[in-house]
């Protein structure tokens, strides 16, 4: 009896290579427009393969950027290592105009409410108050600190200016005159940041001794002191209502590396702590409410991240990975759907966030 065989038919190599080059072909598309979830039970992380297209406009700056804060809804005013203010157009890309006066580095910005008018803050003690329309040099002068200006928050009225300093001190001054009201001094309190609570005469402060201050400007006295977290507090910010506040941590290897959400009305507890970032949260922010269903929050960190969160749960939504830009120093609200972040390497970056599947953020341009 003969042996049973079967025999199958081989389609010729050419068609073999064919069918190949056309699954890799699909696969590839796959990948192209996929987003990478990772799923926990009290997160979701996405991150997005960018395929849009990106800008590079010309350079704001030509070393690293410190800050960056929205003059309006199409203007922002960054500083950094250069010792150069400058009032960009960043849905043009283009530089309205440059200020020059402060002989180091670069260190907040801040804008007065509804005008064309801001101040800068620097590492030579000094506070600068410009005018976009004016001329190119300060149209006011704020002197008063022995060390490193880094807090700068003005109130809801623009009439005065709160400064703080690495000399432990802050200093409310008349906006009008440029003279000192007040002045109060905290043993430690190295402050890394201050914040005016809208509609309200309080001014908020991060330290270096590890503590959110809330100080009445009315006399410049302590208000309160929220529990000190265990890592230096780099950063703050206050919603628009006012009724709650946001502080973010330094750290190294997830040790820190947190933002906290506070209440700011009776309880002044803490609310919610957001955890993801593997290097120091330099900057947080609460999103606008049209952005998303839910409140939503973002923060900027050293690890080359921007993260947007549940400002409820503390859930991560989408993390955009800004390779190459090396740490990410200063994160601003540009429009209901624009994003303005500095870094150490690569300038400003423009970022968008996306409804089309989801919650997403992507990098638009740099400038």
């Amino acid at each position: 009896m003969l042996p049973l065989r079967c025999h199958l038919k081989r389609a010729p190599p050419q068609k073999i290579l064919c069918r190949f080059c056309a699954m890799m072909g699909k696969l590839q598309s796959k990948l192209k427009h996929s987003t990478y979830k990772y799923s926990r039970p009290d997160a979701i992380i996405e991150e997005r393969i960018q395929t849009t297209a990106f800008h590079e406009y010309s350079p704001a700056h030509v070393d690293t950027v410190s800050v960056v804060a929205a003059l309006n809804s199409d203007l922002c005013v960054s500083g950094g290592k250069d010792k150069t203010v400058v009032a960009y157009n960043w849905k043009t890309g283009n530089v309205v105009k440059r200020f020059r006066g402060h002989e180091h580095d670069i260190t907040k910005i801040a804008c007065l409410h509804k005008s064309n008018q801001f101040f800068s803050a620097s590492r030579d003690r000094m506070v600068m108050m410009w005018d976009l329309h004016g001329s190119s040099q300060p149209r006011q002068q704020f002197s008063g600190h022995a060390m490193v200006v880094t807090g700068l928050a003005v109130s809801p009225d623009s009439t005065q200016l709160c400064t703080g300093s690495r000399d432990n001190t802050l200093v409310l001054w008349d906006v009008g005159t440029g003279q000192c009201v007040e002045r109060a001094s905290v043993s430690r309190n190295l402050v890394t940041h201050l914040c005016w609570v809208p509609r309200e005469p309080y001014v908020l402060q991060a330290s270096e001794d590890k503590t959110i201050r809330l100080w009445d400007s009315r006399g410049l006295q302590v208000a309160h002191i929220f529990p000190a977290k265990q890592h230096i507090q780099t950063y703050c910010e206050v919603s628009e209502d006012g009724h709650r506040c946001l502080s973010c941590s330094s750290g190294f290897g997830g040790e820190g590396c947190e933002a906290t959400l506070w209440d700011l009305r009776q309880t002044r507890d803490r609310i919610c702590e957001y955890k993801g970032h593997f290097q120091t949260v330099a900057s947080c922010v609460f999103l606008p409410r049209a952005l998303a269903l839910m409140p939503v929050i973002a923060t900027s960190s050293h690890d080359c991240k921007v993260k947007i969160w549940n400002q409820d749960t503390g859930a991560c939504l989408f993390t955009l990975s800004l390779d190459g830009s090396g740490p990410l120093t200063s994160l601003a609200v540009g429009d209901t759907i624009s994003l303005l972040c500095a870094s150490f390497r690569r300038g400003i970056h423009l970022l968008r966030v996306d409804h089309s599947s989801g919650l997403e953020l992507r990098e638009v341009a740099v400038f």
